[in-house]
């Protein structure tokens, strides 16, 4: 047990990938898998499960090994309960369980080829198992409770249910809604989602959703902690800031990170701009884009063809042809000459150079291009979006 609880342990970020395509095969709660934040954190919790039991095995095999109660996964106890979502998903727990069990088989088959040993290794490692996972969801549950309670106690609840019951289209008056939220539902609304790479950075959150609600020219903002890494904000205004406006707002802070939604009005408008933004920010994480601005409207396009990231790798290999692993100046250029409307004059002015020198640009442009730029605009428009986010 010791030999086999050492191997996996200096192999744990590939066993913890394992275990959690295992736990989120038949996962109840799809928030939890496609919610960059909670999936982050669920990663967290279960390297913190898978590390506990290992090295609680190494240092005293087979016995009975204390409920995991690490910091990471009271936090994200913490950030479901806020949510409103149900820790108790057995369905993902026992999916984990499973796969961590399939490494641990495998890993004693490989470990002795002793039928007696094997028969009495599995009965202990089987035993083990399955009472720390016991122990923990009874843990775990005892905190959640008394952390249900505290959070029912305070106004924050009743905000985090209301915009849940919004979200979801559920049947609530503007009226009582307005009234619990603080905020007017009327008018037009722009959705951001502001989330930070790491806690060390989370207290830089609410100085962006200032600055986001700045250069949004909006008056107030209504903001909800998401979880401890990550805000939600609306602000009453039809203007979404163009991504190099933000991202100068942004500079101040480092590995903060805003998706915007685009301008929506009313009780849909609210709901629909925070869907757009929850889009934009899957789309940065699916992509392991590190780019600190993101707005829907410029990448609606790009969310839709990345749904399957090897059909999104292969649309930009058939559409750019040697354009994709060109120049990134040569392909900022054709993106610019499509966005000023094909005015090669507009394009050259906005780059800071000549327009000979755009027109040249772009002459290369058509001969790496599968086919020409004039031909397949809007498709190579896209592809250079893709390539760019990842870039």
């Amino acid at each position: 047990m010791r030999d086999i609880a050492e191997r996996l342990l200096a192999s744990t970020s590939v066993a913890v990938d394992e275990v959690l395509a295992a736990a989120h095969q038949d996962a109840e709660y799809r928030a939890l898998v496609e919610d960059p934040q909670l999936a982050a954190a669920d990663r967290q919790m279960s390297k913190a499960y898978f590390r506990h039991w290992m090295s609680a095995t190494l240092q005293n095999p087979g016995a009975r090994v204390e409920p995991c109660v690490d910091p990471e996964v009271l936090q994200f106890a913490r950030d479901l309960v806020r949510r409103g979502l149900d820790m108790h998903d057995l369905g993902s727990w026992r999916g984990a369980q499973h796969g961590a069990w399939d490494l641990w088989v495998d890993a004693c088959f490989a470990a002795t080829t002793d039928v007696d040993e094997l028969r009495d290794l599995m009965k202990v490692s089987e035993r083990s198992m399955v009472t720390f996972i016991d122990d923990s969801i009874a843990a775990l549950d005892a905190y959640v409770e008394q952390e249900r309670a505290d959070l029912a106690r305070g106004a924050n609840a009743e905000r985090h249910s209301t915009v849940q019951l919004l979200l979801e289209g559920a049947p609530i008056g503007r009226a009582l809604a307005e009234s619990r939220l603080g905020y007017a539902l009327t008018g037009s609304h722009v959705a951001a989602i502001i989330w930070s790479d790491s806690a060390d950075e989370a207290t830089g959150l609410d100085a962006a959703a200032e600055a986001v609600m700045r250069i949004c020219a909006a008056p107030r903002r209504f903001t909800l902690n998401a979880s401890a890494t990550a805000l939600w904000v609306w602000v009453p205004t039809d203007m979404v800031p163009s991504a190099e406006t933000a991202e100068d707002a942004l500079a101040a802070h480092p590995g903060i990170h805003v998706a915007f939604g685009r301008c929506g009005r009313d009780l849909d408008g609210f709901r629909r701009s925070h869907m757009d933004a929850s889009a934009a920010q899957r789309l940065l994480t699916r992509m392991g884009s590190a780019r600190p601005v993101v707005r829907y409207e410029d990448v609606a396009l790009v969310s839709v063809l990345t749904a399957d990231m090897a059909q999104a790798d292969q649309f930009v290999t058939d559409t750019l042809g040697d354009l994709a692993t060109a120049d990134p100046v040569l392909r900022q250029t054709v993106l610019t000459y499509v966005r000023e409307r094909f005015n090669g004059s507009a394009a050259a002015e906005r780059m800071f150079t000549h327009r000979n020198t755009i027109e040249r640009r772009l002459a290369r442009a058509d001969q790496l291009l599968p086919v020409p730029l004039a031909d397949n605009a809007a498709s190579v428009v896209a592809a250079l979006m893709l390539v760019q986010l990842r870039d």
